[in-house]
C-alpha cells in the first residue's frame, strides 16, 4: 500500500497500537474516529485524540484494510536469498518519517548464516532514546521470518556510529526535504 495522507477513518473494533514516539501501548476503542497519516510497509500511523499512534499491519482490519502479506518464492537451492532479506527490510518503515529503515540508513549490517538458517542484523535508531526502538526491532524480526528458509533472526540495536541524516539514501533525503 502506498502512503495515504490525512484520511479520516472509523475503527471497526478495539485497535491496539503504540504511542509515537514513546512506544507505550494504547488501545483505540471501536467506532473511534482516527486520521490516517501514513500507510506504508503494511503498518499505519494514525492520529487519535491528538496523539500519533502506530498500528501494526496485523491489526489492519481494525482500520478497514487488508493486512499486508509478504510472499516470497522459496529458492530451489534451500538457501536464504539475500535479495529477499533486503526486500523484507525495505518493508519496515519509521512511524514518523515516510521512509523505510534501509533508506533511512538505520540498517548497519546484515549477516546470513546459511547452515543455521539465521539472519543477524545490526541496526540503529534516528535517536537513541526513541521509545519505538523495540517496536521497530520486532518489525524487523517479524518481516525477516517471512523470508523462506529463515529459521532464526537476531537483531542487535547499536548506537555506534551514531545515526545522522547523511546516512540516508539520496532518495530518502529528497523525500523528506533533507537534501541540501
Amino acid at each position: 500500500m502506498s502512503s495515504q495522507e490525512r484520511t479520516v477513518l472509523t475503527t471497526n473494533r478495539d485497535c491496539p497500537g503504540r504511542l509515537v514516539p514513546v512506544g507505550d501501548p494504547v488501545t483505540i476503542p471501536a467506532h473511534s474516529f482516527v486520521t490516517l497519516t501514513q500507510a506504508l510497509g503494511g503498518n499505519y500511523t494514525v492520529v487519535y485524540n491528538g496523539n500519533m499512534v502506530r498500528v501494526d499491519g496485523t491489526d489492519a482490519d481494525a482500520l478497514g484494510f487488508e493486512p499486508m502479506q509478504l510472499d516470497f518464492e522459496p529458492p530451489a537451492d534451500g538457501r536464504i536469498s539475500e535479495e529477499q532479506v533486503w526486500e523484507a527490510l525495505h518493508t519496515v518503515f519509521d512511524p514518523e518519517i515516510p521512509v523505510d529503515l534501509v533508506n533511512l540508513g538505520l540498517i548497519y549490517r546484515v549477516d546470513i548464516d546459511q547452515e543455521a538458517g539465521k539472519v543477524s542484523v545490526a541496526m540503529t535508531l534516528t535517536a537513541p532514546g526513541c521509545g519505538m526502538g523495540p517496536v521497530l526491532v520486532g518489525d524487523v524480526e517479524y518481516r525477516l521470518r517471512q523470508v523462506p528458509h529463515v529459521r532464526e533472526v537476531a537483531v542487535e540495536l547499536v548506537f555506534d556510529p551514531p545515526w545522522h541524516r547523511n546516512m540516508m539514501s539520496e532518495e530518502a533525503q529528497l523525500e523528506t526535504g533533507m537534501f541540501y
